[in-house]
Order: C-alpha cells, then sequence, then structure tokens
C-alpha cells in the first residue's frame, strides 16, 4: 500500500495527514513542533510513504534537515504556484495537508528547490552581512544629519565610518549630545567590525572554490557580488538552461502578451532578490568601466528608458554567469557583448 505524507507546517505546530493511493486518510492530527513526535508517527509507515510533502514556509529548514536525516523522501511544495481546489467554502489546516499529500498522489506538486545543507549555513553568512550593512547605512546617515543640524558640517559616509571618540566630542561638546552621538557611534563600530568578520570568514571559505575566481573575471562582479552570486545560485544543474536561470534572478519580462499585445504582468517578484539586486549592481559596474558594455548599453538605451537598458545589461551578465559556473571556465567579453 502506497501512502502518501502531506505537512501543513505552522510557526508553533504541524498537521500531519497520511493519505493512502485510494485516497484514504489513515492518519490525520496537529502535532507540536517537534521532531521526533513527528517521526513517531511517520516511521511505521516509512517503507510505504512514496514521498513527505512540506509547504516551503519561512520555517521548514529544521524538518526537512530532520526527515532527510532519517531517510524520508521529501518534497517541498511551492506555495506561489499551488492551485487550491475551487468552490470550496471551509478550508482549514487539516483540508491543506492533505491536498499537498493529494498534489503528489496526483502527480501534479509544484515543488520548490531543497538547497544544499552545508552551502545554506555559507549563504546564511552572507545573508546576515547584507543586513548588516544595511542597518549599517541607516547609523551612518543619522550620524552624519546629526552633525549637520548641529554644526552645519556635511560629512562623508567613508569619514562617518572613520570618527573616533576625540571626534565626536568636538563635534559634541554637550553632554547630551555627545551621549547621544555616542550610543550611534559604538553601535556603528560594532557592525564594521563583524561585518569585516563575516567577510574575512567568507573569502576563507570561498577562496578555494574555482567557480568563485571564475565568477570574478566577469564585468562588474568583484569579491562581494561575486560572493553573493555563487551562493544565491547553488549548483548549476538545478536549472534546465540559461533561461531559467535569468528568469530566476529576476532579469526577464513579466508580461502576458496575446496577439501581440500586452494583456497584463506575471509576477515579477518570483525568483531570487538578492540576485536580483547583485547583477543590477555589476551592471552598473561594467557600464562604467567596460567600453564593450558601454557601447551596448548605448545601443539599448537610444531605443528605450534607462531602466529597460540597464536590465539588458543585468541578463547578459547573468546568462554569462550561467555559463561561467556551470563550465567552470573564465569569461570571454566577445561571446557576451559582440560589438
Amino acid at each position: 500500500m502506497k501512502v502518501y505524507a502531506g505537512i501543513d507546517l505552522h510557526s508553533n505546530n504541524s498537521y500531519v495527514v497520511l493519505l493512502t493511493e485510494e485516497d484514504k486518510i489513515i492518519f490525520q492530527k496537529r502535532l507540536p513542533n517537534d521532531l521526533n513526535a513527528i517521526l513517531d508517527v511517520l516511521k511505521p509507515h516509512q517503507e510505504n510513504i512514496q514521498g513527505v510533502v512540506i509547504e516551503s514556509t519561512y520555517n521548514w529548514y529544521w524538518l526537512v534537515d530532520g526527515l532527510i536525516d532519517n531517510d524520508f523522501q521529501i518534497h517541498l511544495a511551492n506555495p506561489a504556484a499551488i492551485q487550491q481546489y475551487s468552490g470550496l467554502k471551509h478550508t482549514d489546516d487539516k483540508t491543506d495537508a492533505r491536498w499537498l499529500a493529494k498534489m503528489l498522489l496526483l502527480g501534479i506538486l509544484p515543488e520548490g528547490y531543497i538547497f544544499p545543507k552545508g552551502l545554506r549555513a555559507v549563504r546564511e553568512q552572507l545573508r546576515k552581512r547584507l543586513w548588516l550593512v544595511h542597518k549599517q547605512t541607516m547609523f551612518v546617515l543619522s550620524l552624519q544629519s546629526m552633525i549637520t543640524r548641529y554644526r552645519g558640517i556635511r560629512l562623508g559616509g567613508e569619514k562617518i565610518k572613520k570618527l573616533n571618540t576625540e571626534d565626536l566630542k568636538r563635534y559634541f561638546p554637550e553632554e547630551p549630545l555627545y551621549l547621544a552621538a555616542y550610543s550611534q557611534w559604538i553601535i556603528l563600530e560594532t557592525m564594521l567590525n563583524e561585518i569585516s568578520h563575516l567577510e574575512q570568514s567568507l573569502l576563507k571559505q570561498l577562496k578555494i572554490d574555482k567557480r568563485f575566481n571564475c565568477i570574478k573575471s566577469i564585468p562588474g562582479i568583484g569579491e562581494i557580488l561575486g560572493m553573493t552570486i555563487l551562493l544565491e545560485s547553488g549548483p548549476m544543474d538545478r536549472f534546465n538552461d540559461v533561461g531559467n536561470y535569468a528568469s530566476y534572478c529576476r532579469c526577464v519580462n513579466s508580461k502576458r502578451i496575446s496577439n501581440g499585445k500586452k494583456k497584463a504582468e506575471n509576477n515579477r517578484k518570483n525568483g531570487n532578490k538578492y540576485l536580483a539586486w547583485a547583477f543590477i549592481e555589476a551592471a552598473n559596474f561594467a557600464i562604467y568601466r567596460h567600453s564593450d558594455i558601454t557601447r551596448y548599453y548605448q545601443r539599448k538605451l537610444a531605443k528605450t528608458c534607462r531602466v529597460v537598458a540597464l536590465k539588458t545589461v543585468a541578463n547578459k551578465l547573468a546568462r554569462a554567469c550561467f555559463y561561467v559556473l556551470k563550465n567552470e571556465e573564465v569569461f570571454e567579453m566577445k561571446r557576451a557583448f559582440r560589438s
């Protein structure tokens, strides 16, 4: 007897349904988010279970990793692509979990990619670095505005980062102002140190990867963007072709066209926001530093607006990156940007 499992995962509990190939429910119950409790339910049926479907919520890592370690076949459901039954008056966790199992049974389950556990940890480190960079900017701007308000001096961001306590006392001799500025400065200093520490750790891990050196040969891509693209892309065999990768990087149009006319737009946010950011940044750098890309950009700019022209350069870089990572080869300008 074949069995299909569906787990509707929440922040503090999971609803588990076991469904037979005859569409008969043999188990359904809400369980705490405890791996052992879920294994106690699944283990007796392990030989018959054809797959366990888990919805890709924000907290799926622990459950997916735990079940994979216990030799279960896991399917990560893509919630953005799941179509619910139309016409249902009432849905709840039970119907949601059953539908996950049912889609696997019917062979219509839209699946997401389970990023490798080891790479996921390094990727999380990179994302925390980016998060700290965003927060750091907030503190830099706050100190910058305080100095402008009280002293009429405009300091650049790099000068703000190099301030010390003596500088703060000179700009803010009044104790209340000094304490207000110091509280921001000490947090900023801590962030800068942590960002540097994370960067050095990431570089130490990635410098031995041949693909990291290959990707830095692409115009506009340095160490930070290279780390982002490498870790967010993951294994390239997950993509069927270069078009799928460019779409994942949000570098393609999301128009819906019928009879040569634009009817609507699809979901532009499908894909990876970090890769979308990285390739736009790389395009901006490449345009001003590489003459071949500058000429290509100017030709596009003459026919359309700057945003679209920039996006075409980002798309070119993304497509080049696909082959560089897949074949572990150095970038060749003539193959990507022909004069």
